[in-house]
């Protein structure tokens, strides 16, 4: 009796079925990119000062500041974390620096810059060491320090303002002066995001950070060291607060006690408007670009159309709201569609 023979040489038909959603983060940055152009035409026809080469200007020097920061913040989201400290990191490093050139006032400004930033990488070693080594929660960690820092900036300025007639031009000047024809303020942001790309694409570190995000028993099981992720990523978040406290400073003329209180909730804004996944393990720079961007076209174009700043900041609110709705739904779908893939 002849042997039946099964050929398995032609493979069954595999159905692939995928969520639309899903389809949708691949092309999330360009949708928020149709949606600020879309919005800079409509404020335009409303007022048409908008897009001038001046009034673009200021709003691209006056979101660096707020992009420097969403950057930091999108490393630390990524790692399912948060740092509800930065603004008064920021305010306890400006104060410091501002404290420090009105005594020495021909400190060069690159070491002010240095100092604000060490003094924020130092902030956020504690931070880091709070949520890597002891294992409290990143929310409620930061949440103590916030009000840690505020204070400590509170008491070495004595509830004191360093005013603009009390620092040299040369600090003063930081956030004025131009490099290459760019705004030193815009141009510190240029070589930070340059620097950040290659570091979360072209290094171990960086994709490890992504790792820890997506999947932290996995991370774990694969070798990655958590500890040292989560201490880096918030040494980092410090480091870029404190150097944003010199950069703010220098910018506004001005440290204060309250300086950039409540800060953080806006990096944060801009974070989820730019994609950055409050889950962790999905967030990319070019969104955070664009959602600071974003934030900063509101700041200017609303008041150009007289709305209220009461209706401002609800607008404001609104638009997030959309934001985080959009990142769940997108979100589930990538979810579901790595479901449907793994389903034979």
């Amino acid at each position: 009796m002849a042997e039946s023979v099964i050929d398995n040489s032609a493979e069954l038909p595999v159905e692939k079925k995928t969520s639309k959603l899903a389809a949708v983060s691949k092309f999330r940055e360009l949708g928020l990119l149709a949606f600020i152009v879309l919005l800079c035409v409509v404020v335009q026809t409303k007022n048409a000062s908008f897009l001038t080469i001046g009034n673009l200007t200021d709003m691209i020097t006056n979101t660096a500041i707020l992009s420097i920061l969403a950057l930091g913040m999108m490393l630390v989201l990524i790692t399912r974390g948060i740092d509800l400290s930065i603004g008064s990191t920021l305010a306890l490093s400006g104060m410091i620096v501002a404290q420090t050139v009105s005594v020495y006032s021909g400190l060069n400004p690159i070491l002010a810059i240095l100092m604000g930033t060490a003094i924020g990488v130092a902030c956020g070693v504690v931070i880091g060491f709070l949520v890597a080594k002891i294992g409290i929660l990143p929310i409620i960690a930061t949440l103590a320090m916030m009000n840690i820092f505020r204070g400590l900036n509170y008491t070495v300025s004595d509830g004191q303002w360093i005013s603009s007639y009390q620092m040299p031009t040369s600090f003063v000047s930081i956030a004025t002066s131009k490099i290459i024809g760019i705004n030193t303020l815009v141009f510190i942001a240029i070589i930070i995001y340059i620097a950040a790309f290659y570091f979360i694409n072209h290094t171990r570190t960086g994709r490890q950070i992504y790792a820890v995000g997506s999947n932290p028993e996995s991370a774990k099981v694969s070798g990655i060291n958590q500890t040292k992720i989560l201490l880096i990523v918030y040494s980092i978040m410090g480091g870029l607060s404190g150097l944003s406290g010199v950069l703010w400073v220098s910018k506004f003329a001005s440290a204060q006690g309250d300086t950039a209180s409540g800060y953080e909730l806006t990096v944060i804004a801009a974070c989820i408007l730019g994609g950055v996944s409050i889950a962790g393990g999905s967030g990319k720079i070019s969104g955070v670009i664009l959602g600071a961007f974003l934030l900063g076209i509101l700041n200017n174009a609303l008041p150009l159309m007289n709305v209220s700043p009461f209706w401002q900041m609800a607008i404001q609110g609104s638009i997030i709201l959309i934001a985080v709705i959009i990142n769940t739904l997108v979100k589930r779908g990538v979810d579901r569609n790595n479901l449907l893939r793994r389903k034979i």
